[in-house]
This record gives C-alpha cells, sequence and structure tokens, in this order.
C-alpha cells in the first residue's frame, strides 16, 4: 500500500490500514520534512502562542514505526505509471498494489501579487513560522480574502497587537458557505477588536514600496502595510493524478468508495471530489480537518475491498476570539431558515430543503456553547429528518427528543 500525501488524511489512512489488520508494507511519502501534523492550529494558535510553536503531530516517529509505516519525508512523487503499478520519486520508484492520492490543495495564487516580496501565503508550519516573525506590536498586516483562513489570521494578528486591514472582493465576508447573518456577527467581532474593512472591492495592483506594501482598490483607495497575506481560497493538487490520466472534476474524481476512475488507485481528503447521496449525489469537495480524517479511514477500508461508501455530513468550525463557529450539511441546499436563540448571544440557523427536510445547521457563541446542539442537528441530518419547524425555533425543545422520534 502506497499513500501520497502525508498529511491528516494520508497519515489517517495509514494508520487506520493497520487497525484494519493489514500486514503488508504501507509507505506514506511527504514532501515536506515534518511528520504528519494538523493544518488547523497554523492560523490560530501556532501564530498568537506565546510559547515556541511545534507541529500538532498526527502521529509521533514512534508510532509510525511501531505501526510499521515507512514514511519518506522530503520527498516527490514524480510520476504514476498505472500499467506497471509503479510511482516514480526521481531516480527510484516503488511498486503497489494499491495507491492513495492525498495530495491536499494549495493557496489560490493571486497574479497581482507575483511581484511583491511581502506578500505571502499560509499553507504550511514553515509558511506560519515565517509570517509568525512579522506578527509583533505595530506591524501593519494586510489580508487578501475574507475566508476562514484569512480571518483567523487576522484575529490572530490582531492578538499580537498589528494592525490589521481585510480586503475582500465579494459584497461580504465568508460568502461561501457561511449564512449571512453568521457572518455579520463575525464582521461586527472583528469590528470591535480593530480590524479594518473593504468588501467589495476589487485590486487594481499591489506594489512593493519603502514603508512596505501598497495595495490599489478599484474604487480608488489604497491601503499600505508592512506584510500582505493572501488568503483567497485553494485548489487541488491533482497535477499528478492528471498526468496519470485520472479523471478530474473540481479535484480529482472519485466515486463514493473514494476509488478514482482506476480500480487500483483511490483518492481522499482536500484533493478529491466526491458524490454525496445524502443530497441526491451532489458532487463536492471539502477542505475540512474532520473530512480528511472520516475519507482517509474510509479510503482505507476500501482498500482492502470494505465496499463502504461516504456518507458523513459535512461539518466544518472556526475558531475567531472568543466565537466559535460550527456548521453541520451544506447550507445552500436550504431554501428555508429557521432561527432558534440559544442565550447570551449564540443562535442556531436550522435550514431547511423545500420540503422541510434538515440539510443543514450553522451555529455561533461563545466557545464551543453550540456544539452540542450542532452535533444533534448533526445527526438529524444523517437521518434525514423532518423536525417541526416551532420545536427548531423553541429554545427549550430538546433537539435529543427530536432525534429520539
Amino acid at each position: 500500500m502506497v499513500i501520497v500525501g502525508a498529511g491528516e488524511c494520508g497519515a489517517r489512512a495509514a494508520l487506520a490500514l493497520r487497525e484494519e489488520g493489514f500486514a503488508g508494507p504501507v509507505t506514506l511519502i511527504g514532501a515536506e520534512p515534518h511528520l504528519p501534523y494538523e493544518r488547523p492550529p497554523l492560523s490560530k494558535d501556532t501564530m498568537a502562542d506565546d510559547a515556541e510553536p511545534m507541529p500538532r503531530h498526527v502521529a509521533s516517529l514512534e508510532r509510525l514505526s511501531e505501526a510499521g509505516i515507512t514514511h519518506l519525508g522530503s520527498t516527490e512523487v514524480r510520476a504514476i505509471d498505472r500499467q506497471a503499478k509503479r510511482v516514480h520519486l526521481g531516480g527510484t520508484s516503488l511498486d503497489y498494489d494499491k495507491l492513495l492520492l492525498t495530495t491536499g490543495s494549495s493557496p489560490r495564487r493571486l497574479p497581482l501579487a507575483e511581484s511583491s516580496r511581502r506578500c505571502v501565503y499560509l499553507r504550511t508550519f514553515d509558511d506560519a513560522l515565517a509570517i509568525r516573525t512579522h506578527l509583533r506590536a505595530g506591524i501593519r498586516v494586510l489580508v487578501v480574502g475574507g475566508g476562514f483562513i484569512g480571518l483567523e489570521l487576522a484575529a490572530s494578528a490582531r492578538k499580537s497587537g498589528c494592525p490589521v486591514t481585510v480586503v475582500e472582493a465579494q459584497p461580504r465576508i465568508l460568502m461561501r458557505g457561511v449564512p449571512a447573518e453568521i457572518a455579520a456577527i463575525l464582521h461586527a467581532a472583528h469590528a470591535a477588536a480593530g480590524v479594518h474593512f473593504f468588501c467589495g472591492k476589487g485590486i487594481t495592483a499591489i506594489e512593493d514600496v519603502v514603508a512596505g506594501v501598497r495595495i490599489q482598490l478599484a474604487d480608488g483607495h489604497v491601503v499600505e502595510g508592512d506584510l500582505c497575506v493572501i488568503g483567497i481560497g485553494a485548489v487541488p493538487n491533482v497535477a499528478l493524478a492528471e498526468a496519470a490520466g485520472l479523471v478530474i472534476d473540481n479535484g480529482v474524481a472519485v466515486d463514493a468508495h473514494l476509488r478514482t476512475s482506476d480500480q487500483n488507485i483511490f483518492a481522499a481528503g482536500d484533493c478529491c471530489s466526491f458524490p454525496l447521496a445524502l443530497y441526491g449525489g451532489r458532487r463536492v469537495r471539502l477542505e475540512a480537518w474532520r473530512n480528511a480524517q472520516e475519507q482517509g479511514a474510509l479510503a482505507a477500508k476500501n482498500m482492502l475491498g470494505a465496499g463502504e461508501s461516504h456518507n458523513a455530513v459535512p461539518w466544518f468550525w472556526s475558531d475567531q476570539y472568543d466565537l466559535g463557529l460550527q456548521i453541520a450539511g451544506l447550507p445552500d441546499e436550504g431554501v428555508e431558515t429557521v432561527r432558534r436563540e440559544m442565550g447570551e448571544g449564540a443562535l442556531i440557523l436550522f435550514h431547511l430543503a423545500a420540503d422541510g427536510r434538515l440539510v443543514a445547521a450553522s451555529g455561533i457563541g461563545q466557545g464551543n456553547s453550540v456544539a452540542r446542539d450542532i452535533r444533534l442537528a448533526e445527526m438529524l441530518i444523517a437521518k434525514r429528518a423532518y423536525p417541526p419547524r416551532e420545536k427548531l425555533a423553541a429554545a427549550d425543545a430538546k433537539l435529543k427528543a427530536l432525534l429520539a422520534a
């Protein structure tokens, strides 16, 4: 078994192969020098903690060794020979019976920023360390992109005393997947913390100047900073799969079992798109921590012949300042929203399809105040439940009771 991509998903798959009883060779290949680590802390704890940051490893070297998993770090897979069932590593090659691609995604590049030495991207632990060195009181930080990465980094920069300006081309922050009402709460929290926003503003030029970096906006405004972090989304890493002739559709296209167009090659995590039976077979690609865990484990089972379908409900989360955001399901599948006030500023929006089926739930509140109810909502979504609207709206109506019903 060979796994290309040594992040969260690939590491979980390697460990799951052992947990499922596979006794043959398992090789985990990664381009980074580090052991497999979690990426969510990079825009949060790694940036803002006082202690010297360390990667939050998925598995230690000892655990990988005990499991008999060979980890090849700082190694690039150059090509896949599907006919010979072999991967080429540049000078050497490795045969496989089953191959799993967990190549992840890369930051979407902004062409206007390519000539700037002060514009950076956040994807790896080394990226985070490089950005962290700039985050100190008084250093002006520009963030291009009002998505999760950009906003989490903006919050971390404010905690470090940096003046922060966010530039977002869309009319509001978090346009993709987050309801406007919840996005407005996060916008207000950032504004209260001193973040300045330019939403609905295109960029016409980015240039380095003596004082730092300057961004020219389409409406004539000019913003300057000492550092600019670009966070305008991510693109799946599909070059290896595409060169091998695998079908690509917003990522490496896989079926419900995470199998690609080659029966001996699977793909999982950020790099693949897959059909969700829960939403009528809609093909989606998820850049989410839990999805990487779930698909890594499922891919391992199916590489061993389990034939299990991916049926998990999508789940996303973000922590910014003292607010916790959680979303279960796909809110854009809903045509009606029912609001539940949870007290102390917390709320949950339940998203219903035209026939009344619960298809998503979005919640925000202090800390983990919405976590339990979002988890119960997730279970209702998985059951394809049709909960009464009045029960969803009533804060004293227990979701656990709706689940039992």
